[in-house]
């Protein structure tokens, strides 16, 4: 027998929009790295350091040999240019995606922020979400936060616990 809070499952959606869900979120896996380096990337020469192999490898968590394929990767990509000796730099291409990846994750941070989660696990879990949500959502969250989702969630007096 079923608990009484078992809910039956909502009808499936048509077969379009389902396909289109999916095709999002296999875009989405497959930018999702890139985005990462590429937005890491700037954020070490906005910080006045010089990106490296050795600093993206630690960041990232991943090894030297990683970062090395990758980094072939996005040069080919056209979004970050290395010279020997000097680090690596972004194209044109590479500081738009890095801009656009930036914009889209404060959005998401700050509207789980106003959601009353943690500012620790809103910056992680904002890292992840931050590749799959459309523009649509984007601009809902935008909107929300405008409207004062934070006032409002704080005076509901629900504690990100609740």
């Amino acid at each position: 027998m079923p608990s009484p809070d078992h809910r039956p499952a909502p009808p499936m959606p048509d077969a379009d929009t389902q396909c289109a869900g999916f095709r999002q979120a296999r875009l989405a896996r497959k930018t999702a790295l890139i985005e990462d380096y590429v937005e890491l990337i700037d954020d070490l020469l906005n910080d006045g350091q010089e990106a490296r192999q050795v600093d993206i490898a630690a960041r990232l968590g991943v090894s030297q040999p990683t970062v090395a394929k990758m980094l072939v990767r996005l040069e080919a990509d056209g979004l970050v240019t290395r010279r020997p000796y000097r680090g690596i730099f972004l194209t044109g291409a590479g500081q738009e995606m890095a801009r656009a990846s930036r914009a889209r994750h404060h959005t998401v941070e700050q509207f789980l922020r106003a959601l009353g989660v943690s500012e620790v696990s809103a910056r992680i879990d904002a890292e992840g979400m931050e590749h799959y949500v459309g523009a649509e959502t984007l601009r809902a969250f935008r909107h929300a936060l405008e409207a004062g989702l934070a006032t409002f969630m704080a005076g509901t007096g629900k504690r990100q616990n609740d």
